[in-house]
């Protein structure tokens, strides 16, 4: 395939993409709204004076779960954008499902606004934190260690909720309700 020098995917280039790779639609209908999700918070955020490139922002949530099906779906999808020559893209990929924040960082990153709009979406709605969350704890109850890496990521996902909030002067609710 022809790489593109790590320019970022246009949302067309994108969609034939998960369209080649033989994403099932209920994946590609989640990656839509993870996407129109981390736009929206994304924009607020550029509003109050961020620089967050939205080109990324855009091809890396439409293309996050493009190996949903596949074992280890974060790497293998990883490999094969990284393949293309979306290496940032792919970065952010490879770290989505286990992505932990860092809290003393300056500023909120593309990978945080990616991986926040993917724990508030459940399959192709925005529901919030707590509901997404609790829809993954529930199929992980009686796994001790799973709940309690899951409970970290909760933490940690509602420090850079209450910090965009803090930042943008409203609820992402609202701002999804805009």
């Amino acid at each position: 395939m022809e790489r593109e020098n790590n320019k970022h995917p246009s949302r067309e280039k994108c969609m034939a993409l998960l369209k080649e790779y033989n994403t099932p639609e209920h994946v590609i209908r989640h990656c839509i709204a993870v996407t129109d999700t981390a736009l929206k918070i994304a924009g607020a955020l550029n509003e109050h004076g961020n620089n967050l490139n939205m080109d990324l922002i855009q091809a890396a949530g439409l293309l996050h779960d493009i190996a949903r099906v596949e074992d280890k779906h974060w790497d293998v999808g990883a490999d094969y954008l990284s393949s293309l020559g979306y290496d940032e893209e792919a970065d952010i990929v490879r770290v989505h499902m286990f992505y932990i924040g860092e809290k003393t960082q300056e500023k909120i990153t593309e990978l945080d606004i990616i991986c926040l709009s993917d724990r508030m979406v459940k399959e192709n709605k925005f529901v919030g934190l707590q509901k997404r969350m609790q829809y993954v704890l529930d199929k992980y109850k009686g796994n001790k260690e799973a709940t309690e890496r899951i409970g970290k990521r909760v933490e940690d996902a509602q420090f850079f909720i209450d910090r965009i909030e803090n930042e943008i002067g409203m609820s992402i609710f609202h701002l999804m309700r805009k």
